[in-house]
């Protein structure tokens, strides 16, 4: 008796699988929530992290406490900020007429007292008056606008005498001059010398405006006499 071949469905086959369905149209199984909200967070994730490190970075910058002591300028030192070397100096008044004439072999200002330093100085200064005051002195210190004139070492300033008198001679180690106010002191040893009287003193001031000289300390005088007629 003759035995039939019979097919056995590959379904059925041991080992074998059966390809999925398809659904009616061709459409795609749509895939589960979690993992499209996966796909969300990582598209956006870097954008996240940016936005969470500039709010980390603004929080930090308001809530870090900052100094209340006030940022204390470093003081200048005393050295020069520019030097001349023999040069000339002038002011003049608001008018154009001449005030006051500086000359020296070096010029030194010092920025952090406006002060200048002058070697073997020699000054010209002219009043109001017209009468003219001449000085000279190893050093000068001086201040920002020439107003005032301290001069130091075989300091000599000799100014016109009043009233067609002989000149003033005022002799010393210190003189300090102020130029506004034509006056003169010092507060070493100084000699005037007029004509022919000479005092010495251990201190002096002068105000040219009244007439008027002031010494202070031991004085000595020396008169001359008169011619006679």
């Amino acid at each position: 008796m003759a035995e039939a071949d019979t097919a056995t469905p590959a379904s059925s086959r041991p080992g074998t699988l059966a390809p999925a369905a398809a659904r009616p149209g061709g459409r795609r199984t749509p895939q589960p929530l979690r993992w499209r909200l996966v796909e969300l967070l990582s598209s956006y994730l870097p954008l996240l992290l940016m936005g969470v490190l500039a709010m980390g970075t603004w929080w930090l910058v308001k809530n870090t406490p900052l100094s209340d002591d006030p940022r204390i300028a470093a003081p200048l030192r005393h050295v020069p900020d520019y030097e001349m070397r023999h040069f000339a100096l002038q002011r003049f008044t608001p008018q154009g007429q001449l005030r006051a004439q500086i000359e020296g072999d070096v010029l030194r200002h010092y920025p952090d007292t406006d002060t200048v330093e002058i070697d073997n100085v020699r000054l010209r200064a002219v009043g109001p008056d017209g009468r003219v005051l001449h000085a000279t002195a190893r050093q000068a210190i001086a201040n920002g606008d020439a107003t005032e004139v301290q001069l130091v070492g075989q300091a000599e300033i000799i100014r016109d005498g009043i009233d067609g008198g002989p000149p003033i001679d005022f002799r010393s180690e210190f003189l300090h001059a102020f130029i506004d106010t034509e006056s003169i002191r010092s507060h070493l040893p100084v000699t005037v010398t007029q004509g022919g009287t000479e005092l010495r003193a251990d201190s002096m001031e002068y105000s040219h405006l009244d007439r008027v000289i002031k010494f202070g300390g031991r004085m000595r005088a020396v008169f001359s006499p008169r011619e006679s007629k």
